[in-house]
């Protein structure tokens, strides 16, 4: 799962090129047989996402439930990066997609310390975003979607590694890390990280890999042995790992929360109150049961998202 957030030059060309995509999937339509209420018929729109599971699960599971509430959306998966995704929304050719209250406060909103508080952060980035960006944040879901070190379990007891700390603490040659290409120059990742603990390790010791590519190899233990995961990631638990606490509270809080233009908010309100129906129910521990069946059990994350909303009795 993840969070591209590199913003490329050519971010613009990737934006138009995305909405060409035959690709573009729509959610259930405002006629399906689960329909709740009309409470938003005339919204019509594009729900976006990032490139990793959990953002096409969470863009599926909006779509289809503001659909059972009489809008007309569809979804779009295709947009590669955080930041192609947010200028998506600013420049309202996405109504929303899901965003991350670290990544907004630190790299849209340019705050280089964050709030460990996720009440505090979450209210500081609401506000700051609203006034800045005409972004509206709705009330955010349980889930802590942060950036997190693992190793494997059995690798883990034999180099009695707990914490960050204990990380730090090791030999060079056992110092050995796998992390996405944005991971390695975000002020969030890996310099701030290296920084807060003190790591100094040559570049060889360093193996940059795509995120999917990141859990098994860091399974497997032979490019590294820790690597760069999320909190909410299930493949955490598939495969065994063991996630080192940050006992210096480096990285910040990753509360997820649904944004969105504000002047489409202003004129749907009752978007707020759908959105409350869903939110509470994400919790870390949740989503990392929804990831699992997309990046574990193969299922495709459209029908994971229509599965739990029916199950949830939501559509």
């Amino acid at each position: 799962m993840f969070k591209k957030r590199h913003l490329a030059a050519t971010a613009a060309l990737l934006i138009t090129g995305a909405f060409a995509v035959t690709g573009c999937s729509g959610g259930a339509g405002a006629a399906d047989s689960g329909s709740k209420s009309d409470d938003l018929k005339g919204l019509t729109g594009v729900i976006g996402s990032k490139d990793f599971s959990e953002q096409y699960i969470l863009a599926y599971l909006t779509t289809d439930l503001l659909n059972a509430h009489g809008a007309n959306l569809t979804t779009n998966t295709k947009l590669v990066g955080s930041a192609n995704t947010r200028q998506a929304l600013t420049d309202k050719q996405f109504l929303g997609y899901w965003e991350y209250t670290g990544t907004a406060w630190i790299t849209y909103l340019k705050n280089t310390q964050p709030i460990t508080d996720p009440k505090k952060q979450f209210d500081a980035v609401a506000e700051a975003d609203l006034k800045q960006n005409s972004v509206k944040w709705m009330d955010p879901a349980p889930l802590n979607n942060t950036y997190a070190f693992a190793i494997r379990s059995s690798q883990a007891k034999k180099l009695g590694v707990k914490t960050l700390s204990d990380v730090a603490k090791l030999p060079k040659d056992q110092q050995t890390f796998c992390i996405e290409s944005e991971f390695s120059t975000r002020d969030d990742g890996w310099p701030g990280l290296k920084k807060a603990y003190g790591i100094d390790v040559p570049d060889s010791n360093v193996k940059l890999l795509d995120t999917g590519v990141i859990y098994t190899a860091t399974q497997k233990g032979n490019d590294c042995n820790f690597g760069e995961v999320f909190q909410t990631d299930g493949r955490i638990k598939a495969l065994d790992l063991t996630v080192m606490k940050d006992d210096k509270q480096f990285f910040p809080v990753y509360q997820g929360a649904f944004t969105m233009q504000d002047a489409v908010f202003q004129k749907y309100p009752k978007i707020a109150d759908v959105m409350a129906k869903l939110s509470p129910l994400l919790t870390t521990e949740q989503m990392q049961e929804l990831n699992a069946k997309v990046d574990v059990d193969g299922e495709e994350p459209a029908d994971v998202a229509k599965q739990f909303l029916k199950d949830k009795g939501l559509i």
